[in-house]
């Protein structure tokens, strides 16, 4: 049955391979379950195993040759089940305590074949079936990796973020530790998702430090970032306007941050010269106090229109400020981390081309008459954008 289980693999793991879990580990061994996907490296096909053992993950990853050695030799003696998911077949393997292998397999319906490099982009970063840790202790996963429905939308919302993540990797430095720093971070779900998806998953040398005014959270999430065994994490209480605990950074994240602790995120991120902002803005209530334009003054009249427009002003106006001091910025519709109306994302990559736009703000600013804080921090004494 050995022959017929290296035939299995033979089979599975190719073009065709979409995930592995091998489980039920042998009584009186403490090893936990494996959780294997495939990705492209260099054109090569890799498998990338993650073991799971109190709480912690080891990922290895290895081609096809090496991955059907190491589930037949370290992986077949240990566990008693294995289930393998191509595109076309569904293989249960079941082990006795004898070292009998029984093999079940049955074709699936018609699907579409699996195109790795343009199908990975479409499935969630963070895939189902592999327990993720943080995932689990926020309640959005099962101990077996499966998405609890009343989580799904999170669990949706964190891979939607990661996208955004994984679309700027090529514009952040190469050949050192990366430093990234995440402002408001509150529970941090998506400060341990960054860490995750650069560390864990991409092996990228990072270095993340959140950022909140709750002790409590702050030492919540210090806890878990040990029991996790991230050590390269860390969490830190603070506020953002006075936080100076580094010269150089090469990501800032801000989500939700209120009002203008936002635009302080902001300048922070630009004074450190950050490759990347990526900024979920919150509470735009600077502009809403001081907006005024006779023109408009029957629209501004009515408190929820003029609300709306006073925070679509306020992330135009930090995007073209952004724009103003060598940031190419895009504002995104972005999937809500907290369930509100709040789901623009700025996301703004350092490119060294300062756009010549100071005189279109100033006469923004004119005409309805409001000094936004971004604007104030990134200007000269002389009233002139910094460069």
């Amino acid at each position: 049955m050995v022959m017929e289980l290296e035939e299995v693999l033979e089979q599975c793991l190719g073009q065709n391979f979409v995930h592995m879990i091998i489980s039920n580990p042998k009584k009186g061994d403490f090893a936990g379950k494996v959780g294997v996907r495939c990705y492209e490296d260099k054109g090569t096909l890799m498998f990338q195993f993650a073991r799971y053992q109190n709480n912690q993950v080891l990922h290895l990853n290895y081609a096809k040759e090496e991955a059907k050695n190491y589930i037949l030799s370290e992986l077949v003696p240990i566990y008693r089940q294995m289930q393998f998911f191509t595109t076309e077949k569904q293989y249960t393997i079941l082990i006795s305590k004898k070292g009998k292998i029984t093999i079940k397999g049955k074709n699936k319906k018609s699907e579409k074949p699996l195109v790795l490099s343009h199908n990975r982009k479409k499935k969630y970063i963070l895939e189902e079936g592999i327990p993720v840790p943080f995932l689990i202790d926020l309640g959005v996963m099962t101990q077996n990796g499966s998405i609890v429905n009343a989580h799904y939308d999170k669990f949706r919302q964190i891979n939607r973020f990661l996208e955004y993540i994984e679309d700027i990797l090529p514009s952040l430095p190469t050949g050192r530790e990366l430093r990234i720093l995440d402002f408001g971070c509150g529970k941090s779900y998506l400060t341990f998702a960054i860490y995750y998806y650069l560390k864990v998953l991409k092996g990228y040398p990072v270095r993340i430090t959140g950022l909140d005014l709750k002790e409590d959270v702050i030492r919540h999430c210090n806890e878990l970032a040990v029991k996790y065994g991230y050590d390269k994490l860390e969490f830190l209480c603070g506020d953002i306007a006075y936080y100076d605990g580094c010269s150089q950074v090469d990501m800032v994240v801000t989500l939700h941050a209120c009002d203008t602790a936002t635009d302080y995120a902001l300048a922070k991120a630009v004074g450190w010269g950050a490759k990347v902002i990526l900024s979920v803005p919150c509470c735009q209530h600077e502009l809403n106090k001081q907006m005024k334009n006779d023109l408009l003054s029957p629209v501004l009249h009515y408190g929820i229109l003029k609300e709306r427009m006073a925070a679509l002003m306020t992330d135009g106006l930090r995007a073209q400020i952004l724009e103003a001091n060598g940031y190419r910025t895009q504002i995104l519709e972005s999937i809500d981390m907290a369930h509100t109306p709040k789901n623009l994302l700025i996301r703004a990559v350092y490119n060294g081309h300062c756009a010549d736009n100071k005189a279109q703000i100033d006469e923004l600013l004119a005409a309805f008459d409001v000094n936004p804080t971004l604007y104030r921090l990134l200007c000269k004494k002389d009233n002139t954008i910094s460069e």
